[in-house]
């Protein structure tokens, strides 16, 4: 599984980078704080709702701590999905919240 760390991301971010950002938090948890730009899809709903990526794209998937959106990745990566997964997860983001 790759990754990337949260700093990886915010610099990239900060580079004017356009990023693929999926996080797979609830709801309840993302509306509480989230990095800007992102897109929520619960893991639960990851299954049902993946014909909504693209695979020519790179994704990078985010949770609280990394540890559901590392199941995340192994999951979208078993279907030919290109993706990391953001080590440490909102613990370890630094950068701006919405």
């Amino acid at each position: 599984m790759k990754e990337i760390t949260a700093k990886e991301v915010e610099l990239l971010l900060e580079e004017g980078e356009k990023l693929n950002l999926i996080d797979v938090r609830e709801v309840y948890e993302v509306e509480a704080a989230k990095i800007p730009g992102v897109v929520n899809i619960p893991l639960g709903l990851l299954e049902f709702r993946m014909n909504e990526l693209d695979k020519s794209k790179e994704y990078i998937m985010v949770c609280r701590s990394g540890a559901r959106s590392g199941h995340a990745t192994l999951f979208l990566e078993s279907y030919g999905y290109k993706v990391k997964n953001m080590a440490g997860g909102m613990l370890a983001w630094k950068g701006k919240r919405q």
